[in-house]
């Protein structure tokens, strides 16, 4: 990680002109010209230093561009702020961005001005008191134009402590022919899913109905989040300070996904230690009809080098249970400000500028990175250069955050352990009390 300390901005000018000073007794008037160079240089940094410097921490987010060229061009958009751009691992490597994070956070110097961070980390940090409320500087009624969900990850206890960057989330992807040949319409529930993925398996088209990630790990929880909100049922109780998952609504989504495996037959035993990756192998490779997944499995399917499912590919909202509706579990990075920053105006400016509607169309175009705004989503050039992006509203509609608590660290491992356990055993209702109970100890 970049070292975050950086030298005054005159002290480069200032052994410069000394050393010109000392040769101009040797070299007469053309040492008298080379410090009329010194003085115009001073003159510039003098400009540079009036300029009020900040410092903005992030994982490393590339496409056409990098997160540094975004912030060059905010720099020279303006001559009040400077930016210093400390540059992360990228998001892949979640736990050592988290750390380079925290470590700088927990000093309480004001350095980063201003950070971006996972969803699942806002409650955390703002608990431990490094975020600062936004509230002020974005009153509720200049909320309207993100998504719900994406907002309500960005609050705790109900104040805002970060502003909506960019989204993601999990979706319903379906092979369009073998929906046309069995049924031609893309299920809504839950229950259609799996009579029509069993259909096309009995036929012979596909060798999986329905690919999913059961692996013990933080995918797991987002799966589970999607169906157990798809059931109106929920992780924890409104308030956080509870677990609500032993309770009906919960115990029915996850008995579902544990009967894809034993009962429908539509998902294969293997979904149990399965992330991401496997799971959608499968898929491209043509061999299955539905999977749950990320965005970022789109263009691969697109891909004739690394798939056999080239334009008979599509995706939709994730199903929902009777009477319930569609929820896909939110991901992306949101923006925060340092609580201890010395330079408060300067960060929500910047901040501002971050999430606005340009810069967030600039990282859909540049960076492949979906807008937190619904409106981008109608750009033109949007739909004319990212037109699976701009497919996407809807999907994100329905963007639910994971549990928001301080705590989420240690509430993810105990879900991850009860549902695992859940999922293995069939004995779904008791593992899943007993999980609500550790939890509520971790959460009283």
């Amino acid at each position: 990680m970049p070292d975050s300390k950086k030298a005054s901005p005159g002290s480069n000018a200032t052994g410069f002109s000394a050393m010109l000073d000392r040769r101009q007794l040797l070299l007469g008037a053309a040492g008298a010209a080379a410090l009329g160079v010194a003085s115009e240089l001073g003159m510039r940094t003098a400009r540079a230093a009036d300029r009020t410097e900040i410092s903005f921490a992030s994982a490393s987010f590339f496409g056409k561009e990098g997160l540094g060229d975004l912030v060059k061009a905010y720099n020279e958009s303006q001559d009040r702020i400077m930016v210093k751009f400390i540059e992360l691992p990228p998001p892949s490597s979640s736990t050592e961005v988290y750390q380079g994070l925290i470590q700088q956070l927990a000093r309480r110097t004001g350095t980063p001005d201003v950070f971006s961070q996972d969803v699942i980390w806002i409650a955390g940090f703002a608990a431990a008191g490094w975020a600062l409320p936004l509230d002020e500087y974005f009153p509720k009624e200049k909320r309207g134009d993100y998504f719900p969900g994406t907002l309500a990850a960005c609050t705790y206890n109900e104040k805002l402590t970060a502003l909506p960057w960019f989204v993601d989330s999990g979706m319903f992807y379906y092979r369009k022919d073998l929906v046309e040949k069995h049924g031609g319409k893309v299920p809504d529930t839950w229950e259609d899913m799996a009579t029509m993925a069993a259909a096309a398996q009995k036929a012979g088209d596909a060798k999986f109905g329905y690919l999913w990630q059961g692996k013990q790990a933080e995918v797991l929880i987002c799966d589970a989040v999607e169906v157990i909100t798809s059931n109106g049922g929920s992780i924890l109780a409104h308030d956080g300070k509870s677990s609500i998952i032993g309770e009906k609504a919960a115990v029915e989504a996850i008995q579902f996904l544990y009967d894809t495996i034993n009962k429908t037959k539509i998902s294969p035993q293997n979904a149990l230690s399965w992330d991401e990756e496997p799971s959608r192998q499968p898929f491209t490779s043509g061999e299955a009809m539905f999977m749950r997944n990320w965005s970022y499995v789109y263009p691969i399917a697109q891909d004739p080098k690394a798939s056999h499912v080239v334009d008979k590919v599509a995706v939709a909202p994730l199903p929902h249970f009777a009477g319930g509706k569609s929820a896909a579990c939110l991901g992306g990075y949101q923006l925060g400000v340092n609580a201890n920053s010395k330079k408060r105006e300067a960060a929500i400016e910047f901040l501002t500028w971050m999430s606005s509607p340009e810069t967030q169309t600039r990282l859909a175009l540049n960076f492949g990175l979906a807008p937190s705004r619904p409106a981008i989503f109608q750009d033109a050039k949007l739909k004319a250069e990212q037109p699976f992006m701009a497919s996407l509203q809807n999907v994100f509609t329905g963007a639910t955050p994971r549990p928001i608590t301080p705590q989420y660290a240690k509430v993810t491992l105990a879900l991850q352990s009860g549902i695992s356990k859940a999922l293995v055993s069939g004995n779904v209702q008791a593992e899943l009390k007993a999980a609500a109970e550790q939890i509520n100890k971790i959460v009283a």
